[in-house]
């Protein structure tokens, strides 16, 4: 079903993930457009922060902010109720907020499992369900994935797990909103410079050595401009786009999972080696 484009001047719409990176770009995008905000993060300094900061920038808007740890289920279901009390429609409801755990399956624990399902798909599903009577048709929802939604890599199996079920989820809603004149988009951002990385949490199996090299490693490989991708990701809700792909890093291990299913992982090693290899020039190249 075709929908009409997205419009946004005075709509509301709720942001989450709101204090920094992409939600934080979001934010101001969305105020920029005309949109009053809604803006959920776990880190009240920041987002209290940026939500001063879009005032000053647009006085006429109104930005209301939560302080939530979404992997507690008993506080979304709380802010839920309480955006509900306050917010007699929602325009648009962007899930962006995420976490990351790096470490092989046998090196991490299930609490630590349960957190990223809990924050990266447990929290969205909990959001979306209650707050999706408050949208109309005319509204939007997204919900971000990740490159890891699309393909799987090694020491990933929280993350991509938590990633593939939101977009699971996503395009199954896609096919039940869209009769009711509702847009859902799916978000696979590759490497975006946010702060995922140096938030990550990391195996407790390893060395605390290990932990801040495979932070700083997971770190250097997000590059992308977190406020173009904020950019983009508005301008797909304005389109109605059903998904959207981020980055050349997310395009191409795209395209490589639909032509030869089951073959990242041999991708991927060959990535690695070519990158070692690269670097090894390079470092070499320093000290002629």
């Amino acid at each position: 079903m075709s929908l009409p484009p997205f419009t946004f001047t005075g709509g509301t719409a709720v942001v989450t993930g709101a204090a920094g990176g992409m939600g934080e770009h979001l934010a101001r995008g969305l105020a920029e457009r005309g949109c009053a905000l809604i803006l959920v993060d776990r880190d009240g300094g920041k987002l209290d922060a940026v939500a001063a900061s879009i005032r000053s920038v647009f006085p006429s808007q109104t930005v209301g902010t939560h302080v939530v740890d979404l992997s507690d289920g008993a506080a979304v279901v709380a802010l839920a109720e309480d955006i509900l009390e306050s917010t007699p429609s929602i325009s648009l409801l962007i899930n962006n907020a995420g976490v990351a755990l790096a470490g092989r399956f046998e090196q991490i624990a299930l609490d630590d499992f349960d957190w990223v399902l809990n924050v990266n798909f447990r929290a969205p599903v909990l959001l979306t369900h209650y707050l999706l009577p408050r949208i109309g048709p005319g509204g939007h929802l997204v919900n971000v994935s990740s490159l890891f939604g699309l393909v799987a890599p090694r020491g990933q199996t929280a993350y991509s797990s938590s990633k593939f079920a939101i977009r699971g989820f996503t395009e199954a809603l896609r096919n039940e909103l869209g009769p009711r004149g509702i847009g859902v988009t799916s978000v696979h951002p590759g490497g975006v410079k946010t702060g995922i990385a140096l938030n990550a949490r990391v195996a407790g199996g390893l060395s605390t050595a290990e932990q801040e090299k495979s932070k700083q490693e997971f770190n250097r490989l997000l590059t992308f401009p977190a406020d173009r991708a904020a950019e983009l990701i508005l301008h797909a809700v304005q389109h109605r786009r059903h998904r959207l792909l981020i980055g050349a890093s997310a395009r191409i291990p795209d395209i490589i999972a639909r032509i030869a299913p089951g073959s990242f992982g041999t991708f991927e090693r060959w990535a690695i080696k070519a990158a070692a290899r690269s670097n090894g020039r390079k470092s070499r190249g320093r000290f002629r």
